[in-house]
């Protein structure tokens, strides 16, 4: 809900922007990686027959910590962020880059917290040793 409503923020704040050959380029690989991150993430969380309900972190049946995971805790937020990054690049609006900043704020102080402790509450000292050792975005 949150992503849908951060891209409806853009289109109304990169009004009257259009995409150029070389913006569309440059938000094309952006959405390509964070694509890749998106599906490679979810690949995992299928592989590992766990869900990946946001909501529903108490279903989680195994701790996946491979593919995607293994550069960032959050590679699914990491790429619906950069999906509205390459909407923002894509259109040449500095102002649509402000719901990508308010997304990534609002899961980092809100949403991911949340997650954080459920994951810790169910799988404990594994959850703390890969929390220690992979950060939460990309750095």
């Amino acid at each position: 809900m949150l992503f849908t409503a951060a891209g409806l923020a853009q289109r109304v704040m990169a009004r009257g922007r259009r995409a150029t050959p070389s913006s569309t380029a440059v938000a094309a690989a952006v959405l390509g990686v964070s694509a890749g991150l998106l599906a490679g993430s979810a690949g995992a969380f299928r592989r590992h027959r766990t869900t990946v309900d946001p909501l529903g972190v108490e279903r989680a049946g195994h701790l996946v910590v491979d593919g995607p995971n293994r550069l960032t805790r959050n590679p699914m937020y990491v790429g619906l962020g950069g999906a509205l990054l390459a909407h923002a690049i894509a259109r040449r609006s500095l102002a649509a880059v402000i719901p990508v900043l308010g997304f990534y704020l609002l899961m980092d102080r809100h949403q991911i917290p949340a997650e954080e402790a459920a994951l810790e509450e169910r799988f404990g000292q594994a959850y703390r040793d890969y929390r220690r050792t992979v950060p939460r975005w990309l750095f």
